[in-house]
């Protein structure tokens, strides 16, 4: 077998390779004896078929079968031998095929890019420093009664946070608009669920009282044509509701598992959880920015062929969490509808095993062991959890990539600057996203 590589550009290769014509006349010609025994055709007996007939009826249909396996596997030998790493299929294309003489044919590809590590040193990592007191403690048990709560009319004006249900109909310079009304909508005051100035207008009003609503629409609207003008809402109150929270009792209590009804343990086990979450919260915090700085830090071509493989991935993704069926053809999903989030997974993705060849990063047995133990912490059978995950190994390599990525975040981070940063805990524990940064 003769091969010969080619840069065409970038991390394209084009290879060539020849193959002895004995060795594809060889194969067609057995192909074609084992479809002679069984090949069955009016007036020969079964297998008595002669070959040249046999040859006549399937010989093209044999050869271009015999073809295709033997360009693929003389292509995985020629990657062998030639020590490359393709990053999606090739595409093949015969450039000598003639019966009786030998075969070449030529496969274009693309290879993984080559990472070279960059200066760890360079990387900034803030770690958030925080703890959970007792005002936390004090917030969190007032938000899990408020997750508790049940709605209750009232006989008043609205307040902030009040349920009111409402009929509206909103005008523009006299005109209503489309979407502007309704009939008997629910609305939380202070849900942010309507334009501004719009919830906080219906504080004060009670039950079978009209007002009109004069407000402005945001410049950044997403309707043009309401962008920015002014608009009056006619709306009547119907009906106003207020939370009553549950006391903080024995049976509220049973209700995040603990059964003694004692305060002190209460708070104790919403002070374990807090300090769980705070765990993981700082965690991924710091292995957002890791991810950040790596991909700041490194430059290097991405395989075009994986890009559009991870542009595949989220767009069947996508169509699978909307609910999408047969009915849904995804490839109305346009490519760059994911492309800029495609390229960022699979460019941070080539660096990370970059970096766990670098230093030969493998998920340590014993802290798999510790992630799986207190994620069954969370459940009520924690051994049937933890059975269940080290019996199933889709579940178990889930774990061991966490980990592994654990790892990654913690070998970046001996070399990389951190810097620590005291906030409180509701800083600590809200999102990077949610914090604009």
């Amino acid at each position: 077998m003769q091969v010969s590589v080619e840069t065409t550009s970038g991390l394209e290769r084009k290879v060539t390779v020849g193959v002895p014509a004995q060795e594809v006349e060889s194969a067609v010609e057995g192909r074609l004896k084992e479809a002679q025994k069984n090949l069955r055709l009016d007036g020969f007996r079964p297998g008595k078929v002669p070959m040249q007939e046999v040859k006549r009826r399937y010989g093209a249909s044999v050869r271009q079968e015999i073809m295709g396996e033997v360009m693929r596997d003389h292509f995985i030998k020629a990657m062998e031998q030639e020590e490359l790493q393709p990053a999606g299929m090739p595409q093949f294309e015969t450039t000598k095929n003639e019966p009786g003489e030998d075969l070449e044919f030529t496969a274009t590809f693309e290879v993984y890019p080559e990472v070279e590590l960059a200066d760890f040193s360079q990387i900034q990592v803030e770690r958030p420093v925080s703890e959970v007191n007792e005002a936390d403690i004090d917030e969190m048990i007032a938000t899990l009664q408020k997750q508790r709560a049940e709605w209750q009319v009232v006989d008043g004006p609205a307040q902030m946070e009040d349920r009111v249900n409402i009929d509206y109909e909103g005008s523009v310079n006299g005109e209503a608009f489309e979407g502007g009304s309704a009939q008997g909508q629910s609305l939380e005051l202070g849900s942010g669920q309507m334009i501004p100035g719009f919830e906080e207008a219906l504080v004060g009003l009670s039950a079978g009282e009209e007002k009109n609503v004069e407000v402005t629409f945001p410049d950044e609207y997403n309707e043009p044509d309401l962008a920015g003008q002014p608009a009056v809402f006619k709306v009547k109150v119907h009906q106003v509701e207020r939370q009553a929270l549950p006391e903080v009792d024995g049976e509220f209590m049973q209700a995040f598992g603990v059964d003694s009804g004692d305060m002190d343990e209460f708070r104790a086990e919403v002070r374990r959880n807090m300090e769980r979450e705070l765990r993981k919260q700082i965690g991924e915090k710091e292995k957002e920015q890791v991810m950040d700085e790596l991909i700041r830090v490194h430059e290097l071509h991405v395989p075009e062929a994986l890009i559009q493989q991870e542009v595949e991935r989220l767009r069947n993704q996508m169509v699978q969490q909307f609910g999408g069926g047969q009915q849904f053809d995804s490839s109305m999903l346009p490519d760059e509808l994911f492309r800029d989030q495609a390229e960022r997974s699979v460019r941070l993705g080539l660096i990370m095993r970059g970096v766990m060849d670098q230093y030969q990063l493998q998920a340590d047995p014993e802290r798999v062991r510790e992630y799986v133990e207190e994620l069954a912490g969370q459940y009520e059978q924690p051994q049937e959890v933890i059975n269940y995950v080290y019996s199933n190994q889709e579940q178990l390599q889930q774990v061991e990539g966490a980990v592994l990525e654990e790892q990654l975040v913690e070998q970046v981070k001996e070399e990389a600057q951190v810097h620590e940063k005291e906030m409180s805990y509701q800083d600590a524990v809200t999102p990077r996203q949610q914090q604009g940064q």
